[in-house]
Formats: C-alpha cells, sequence, structure tokens
C-alpha cells in the first residue's frame, strides 16, 4: 500500500524535514498499530519501510496501473487477498511486485508482527525522470509492468541470497547517509531487476479465500484452547476441510506446519508469563499446555535456546 494514495487508516503524519524527504505515517489498525517511514528517493520512486503490531491493515482507496509496487518481508508474515479471491502471504526473505491497481485493500499479518520494505515506482513520473543508471543501461522500466505483471499477476519470488543482500543493508543504513544509500540501493535494485527471467522462478502457492477464513478459524481455536491437542484428523473433520489442504494452507499462512507452530507459540506465551508474572516454572507449564514439566523445559530450550529458569534471571523477573 502506498500511503501517500491513502488515508483511510492513517492517524498521524510526520514530516521529518523542510522538503518532503522523508514523512512518517501512523496507521490505526483494528486490533494494533503500524508505521509507514516513506522516503522520495528519486522523482517518482518511494521508499517505504512497513512497521506493523497488528493482524491487518485496510483502506478504501483506488489505485493506478501504472504504480508499480516491490514488497519485501523482513520479519514475520505478510498476505493479501487479490481481486481474483485468491490469498497470497510472503515469507521472511520472499519479495512480490505488482501494480497497484491489483492491490487488495486489505493487508494481513498472521503472526501479528510485520517488518518489511516497499518500494513504490511511478512508471509515467520515472519514464519522463529516469534516475541515470537507467539511461545509461538502456532499461525501459515502463516494461517491468508487463514483465512482471502481465494479465494482472502479481509476482513472487522466493527467499534468495540476491534479494538478501540487496535488501538486509537497508535496514541499518546511518541516518547521515541515507540520501546517497537510497539512491545507489534503487539503481542495485532496478538492474537485478531487469536481468531476472521470470519463466525461471517458481511462483508461491495461491490459497483460495473460502480455505483460508477455515484455517484461521482452526488457528483461533487452536491459541484459544492451550490444554487441547486435536490431530489434524479431528480439525478435517470438525471444520470439513480436507487434511492436506489444511496442511498446506495452514503453513502457507502461518509460514510452519500445525505441529511446529503450536509448539512455538507455546513457549512464546510461555516466555512473556516468565517475564511479567511471578508464577513458577510448573505453574506456567500447565498454563501453556504442558502437564510434565521435563517436557516443557525441554521444548522451552529447544525454541529458545535457554532453559527457562536462565530465561527468568536474564529478563530480570522473580
Amino acid at each position: 500500500m502506498n500511503p501517500l494514495t491513502s488515508t483511510n487508516t492513517i492517524s498521524s503524519v510526520i514530516p521529518k524535514d523542510n522538503d518532503g524527504y522523508c514523512t512518517i505515517y501512523k496507521m490505526d489498525c483494528t486490533d494494533g498499530l503500524g508505521l509507514m517511514t516513506v522516503y522520495e528517493v528519486y522523482p517518482g520512486i518511494c521508499i517505504i519501510y512497513n512497521d506493523f503490531e497488528a493482524t491487518r491493515c485496510q483502506w478504501e482507496e483506488s489505485f493506478d496501473t501504472n504504480m508499480l509496487e516491490i514488497n519485501h518481508c523482513r520479519e514475520g508474515r505478510e498476505g493479501s487477498k487479490l481481486p481474483s479471491g485468491s490469498c497470497l502471504y510472503l515469507g521472511e526473505g520472499d519479495l512480490s511486485i505488482h501494480t497497484m491497481d491489483n492491490c487488495a485493500h486489505n493487508m494481513s499479518f498472521p503472526l501479528k508482527h510485520y517488518r518489511g520494505i516497499s518500494v513504490v515506482i511511478d512508471l509515467r513520473k520515472v519514464a519522463e525522470y529516469p534516475p541515470e543508471i537507467l539511461s545509461e543501461s538502456g532499461i525501459d522500466i515502463s516494461k517491468f509492468k508487463d514483465k512482471f505483471c502481465a494479465d494482472g499477476t502479481c509476482f513472487i519470488m522466493r527467499a534468495k541470497d540476491e534479494i538478501e543482500h540487496i535488501f538486509s543493508e537497508l535496514y541499518s543504513v546511518p541516518d547521515c547517509l541515507r540520501k546517497p544509500y537510497f539512491k545507489l540501493k534503487v539503481q542495485e535494485l532496478l538492474l537485478f531487476l531487469s536481468m531476472i527471467d521470470v519463466s525461471l522462478e517458481k511462483q508461491r502457492e495461491q490459497y483460495t479465500a473460502p480455505h483460508v477464513d477455515i484455517v484461521k478459524k482452526i488457528h483461533q481455536k487452536l491459541i484459544s484452547d492451550l490444554h487441547s491437542r486435536p490431530t489434524i484428523e479431528d480439525l478435517s473433520k470438525e471444520f470439513l476441510i480436507n487434511t492436506a489442504t489444511l496442511k498446506t494452507t495452514f503453513k502457507g499462512i502461518y509460514g510452519q506446519p500445525i505441529g511446529a507452530y503450536m509448539k512455538a507459540y507455546r513457549i512464546k506465551q510461555a516466555a512473556i508469563l516468565l517475564r511479567q508474572t511471578q508464577k513458577s516454572i510448573a505453574e506456567i507449564a500447565n498454563d501453556v499446555g504442558y502437564e510434565n514439566q521435563s517436557k516443557f523445559a525441554t521444548s522451552f530450550r529447544d525454541i529458545m535456546k535457554i532453559s527457562p529458569a536462565e530465561y527468568r534471571k536474564e529478563n530480570n523477573c522473580t
């Protein structure tokens, strides 16, 4: 989403300078907050830092077919419901490219945490005022739309070293170097995209909206009662969904198989209790669904790489 074209969820706008180079948008979400920091790198090209602690953000604006958005997921997961009705999810390190008119009017963050970068390109403006590197290399950026978004599709690239190299450095740029560094990284990104052979990239699986809705209900059931451990077959029968579809859709949305996800979820809830309460470790183990304290300690160490007692001590909890 480009905050410059949508004000439906913006609670405040904070200019950080006098020339409009950097602006921060605070976003009101239904169950949390978001922060979008926008840098005008070139005429028609913005870099947007996205930080959300919410499960979804939505708006009502319509967008221009000549606006191209490139998204990179750094942390968490991000999902979009496309106008076609199908759903796409980005995992850590993934990259997506779509035109803004093919941008659904909401984003979801299944893990209630998302950090990423968007590069938004106004193709008309960039064609009129191209960065020097485009002119020198002979790259016609207007062709990116047909290359990556033919017939209104959304292009997804799985995490790979080349993407990590371009984007990882953008998350730790000193303030004094941002203007020149952003120009270099945008040029690097455009050159990289110009060399991609789209036909060789395996696309992310898309999921139907009804299946996504069912799996989200299953997820809510699972996290609402941590003492219950229903089997996949039990869930499949209760919610009338094929077991294979349940497995693939759950992993597509939440990034892990059900068993691994719930193990991590229980331990993360236990970590919160260790930090914020004075309950005994045995009580906390029971609260998150472990009857055996030894098994809880083993699981905790598997996930957190430290024992529950050591974790509590390191976080100054008593």
